[in-house]
C-alpha cells in the first residue's frame, strides 16, 4: 500500500531538515505525481522531488545511525 503524503503538513528529513508539503503536482512527460515542498529553514528553497522517491525508505547499510524508517517522516 502506498504510504500517503498529505498537502499541509509538516515532514522531517532524516537529516534533520523539516519541511512545508505544498501540492502534489503530475509530470506533463511521465504522469507521475511530484511532490512540491518547502524547506522550513534557511532561504525557505522550493523542491520538487518524485512522489516515490518521497517515499522510499531510509538505508539503513549507508546511514545505520538514523532512527527514522523513511527518508521524510510526517511530525505534525
Amino acid at each position: 500500500m502506498k504510504r500517503v503524503i498529505t498537502i499541509g503538513k509538516t515532514y522531517k528529513h532524516f537529516s534533520g531538515k523539516t519541511y512545508k508539503i505544498l501540492m502534489i503536482a503530475r509530470d506533463s512527460e511521465t504522469s507521475k505525481d511530484i511532490v512540491i515542498y518547502e524547506a522550513l529553514y534557511g532561504d525557505h528553497i522550493i523542491w520538487a522531488r518524485d512522489y516515490d522517491m518521497f517515499n522510499l525508505k531510509v538505508d539503513k547499510e549507508r546511514y545505520p545511525s538514523c532512527n527514522q524508517e523513511y527518508r521524510f517522516e510526517q511530525i505534525d
